[in-house]
């Protein structure tokens, strides 16, 4: 199969010609002749998403998943980790067990389940954001096994100033879990603290933590200039200033990862939503809990993508964040590369940054 493209970008740089994809594999790039139109990129990936589409991972069972995952794909998201908010030790059961099944079944050409990312229930009282504040708790080790063993828990999103913090982040770094520190007061010794012991990234950066002043630039200040730290951001336009979001890339350069926070109205038109059994509503594109507060997002990846090149990043470098910076955060060598002998998870954009077409192992998942 050719997938008709004028060029590719190939580790970052811009490969004219078209793209060749056989037995689930790209196996040429730059051929003659080029097709009519559209640059091919490595696959995005959404490391931080708690629905679309009406579907809440919280409460969604496999069909569900796949109807999430074809909406996905029309917005060039060939891999997603599914968000857990803070909820009762309990609730958590059952969505763990319904993503191990999406995970182990994915329907055929759709955008594949990485893993689950649990944010919380170890967070700040300080800045629990969307998080029902009955539902956050002070890091507790052996509660976080417990979950663990409940199924294909891949990240957790914590606060690591709290008693048992630091102790928490080294255990479930130490087996495999990727940690990212977040809804958190942690100040700058407390947050290098947690990265030496093995966090890895910082959840949706300058939201929901200790805010950046010049003799106390904490978990953000942190967090961009550490090299061995990703940085996730929402760039939407709602939690980011333009200004800040395009700051927060330039510092970060290729740790800095996009991610949608997205919400099940994402894709809906606006009005009543729910996030975690909480009430929210979308007006304006921002989604707030009545009292105001930010809770999530409506956002979507190829919207991320085109919203940081019209802050000043090419196409190339947007890319990079909306799939290579997260496939790298997350550890898939087989997601975010495009290049002959890699996986075909690729997608297709038109010169505006707009999707039009998703390939995911191969097989056409959505198409303009």
């Amino acid at each position: 199969m050719q997938l008709g493209v004028a060029a590719a970008l190939v580790d970052g740089k811009r490969v004219a010609g078209d793209v060749t994809i056989e037995d689930g594999a790209v196996t040429e790039v730059g051929v003659s002749p080029a097709g009519a139109a559209g640059t091919a990129v490595p696959g995005f990936v959404d490391a931080h998403i708690n629905g679309i589409a009406g579907v809440d991972f919280l409460t969604a069972d496999p069909s569900d998943y796949r109807a999430a995952a074809g909406s996905l794909a029309q917005t060039g998201v060939v891999a997603f980790q599914p968000t857990l908010v803070s909820s009762p030790l309990e609730s958590y059961r059952r969505p763990l067990a319904v993503a191990a099944v999406a995970m182990a079944e994915p329907g055929p050409g759709l955008p594949r389940v990485t893993g689950v990312h649990m944010e919380g229930p170890f967070l700040s009282r300080e800045w629990p954001g969307a998080h029902d504040p009955a539902n956050v708790m002070r890091p507790d080790p052996r509660l976080a096994e417990r979950m663990r063993g409940l199924g294909p828990v891949t990240m957790m999103t914590l606060a690591p100033e709290l008693p048992g913090g630091l102790e928490v982040v080294e255990r479930l770094a130490g087996a495999g879990v990727i940690v990212s520190c977040g809804h958190s007061d942690a100040d700058a010794a407390q947050a290098n603290a947690a990265f030496d012991l093995g966090a890895r990234a910082i959840t949706h950066v300058h939201n929901a933590h200790r805010r950046w002043a010049p003799r106390d630039p904490g978990l953000g200040g942190v967090a961009l200039v550490r090299d061995d730290v990703f940085v996730q951001a929402i760039v939407d336009g709602v939690h980011l200033a333009p200004e800040t979001a395009r700051a927060a890339h330039v510092a970060a350069g290729p740790r800095f990862c996009l991610v949608t926070d997205a919400i099940a109205a994402a894709m809906l038109d606006p009005g009543r939503s729910e996030l975690g059994g909480r009430e929210v509503q979308v007006v304006d594109g921002a989604v707030r809990l009545p009292d105001g507060t930010l809770a999530g997002s409506v956002l979507t990846m190829d919207q991320a993508v085109r919203n940081l090149m019209s802050y000043g990043a090419s196409m190339a470098e947007a890319a990079h964040a909306a799939s290579t910076a997260p496939a790298r955060l997350l550890g898939r060598d087989d997601l975010g590369v495009l290049r002959p002998g890699a996986p075909a998870n690729v997608t297709v954009l038109d010169d505006g940054g707009h999707v039009t077409r998703t390939v995911v192992a191969g097989v056409v998942s959505w198409s303009q």
